[in-house]
């Protein structure tokens, strides 16, 4: 068989246990964080939202776990406010989420658990970044920025 037909075969295989992916609008969301599942996503009921411009470590990489259970800590089961703009990457819609206000994107940096990315903040983070590792509290030294940031 040709790649592509292989391809179209696993496709149709695959379709009925798919799980439908919501459209990604640009609309403000306003709801209890339900589940965390890394130090940049977050889950409002059963939309995952991908913090944009922020990037944070993996569970499996140097920080990835501090990320996590920090963004656990400062988010789980409260109120939050998400401005989602529209674009989607992979299963996430992506905004700019505020617990109380403060950007929850900006208040990841500034602790030293998470990156600007530049690419999709455009520089929003810089200075967040810049104060942490000023602290000596960044990951920068453990966690190099994601070549998709650049």
């Amino acid at each position: 068989m040709t790649g592509r037909l292989l391809g179209v075969l696993a496709c149709l295989l695959l379709l009925p246990w798919s799980t439908p992916v919501a459209q990604c609008s640009r609309e403000t969301l306003t709801g209890e964080v339900t589940y965390v599942r890394d130090g940049d996503t977050i889950e409002l009921g059963e939309m995952a939202i991908r913090l944009q411009g922020l990037a944070a470590p993996e569970w499996n990489e140097p920080g990835g776990t501090e990320a996590r259970e920090a963004m656990i800590e400062l988010v789980q089961d409260r109120t939050v406010r998400c401005e989602l703009d529209g674009t989607r990457t992979y299963d996430r819609c992506a905004g700019m989420c505020y617990l109380d206000g403060v950007d929850i994107s900006e208040a990841m940096v500034r602790r030293g658990l998470a990156r600007d990315c530049r690419r999709f903040s455009q520089g929003r983070y810089a200075e967040a970044e810049r104060r942490a590792a000023a602290d000596g509290t960044t990951i920068g030294w453990a966690y190099p920025l994601p070549g998709y940031c650049r």
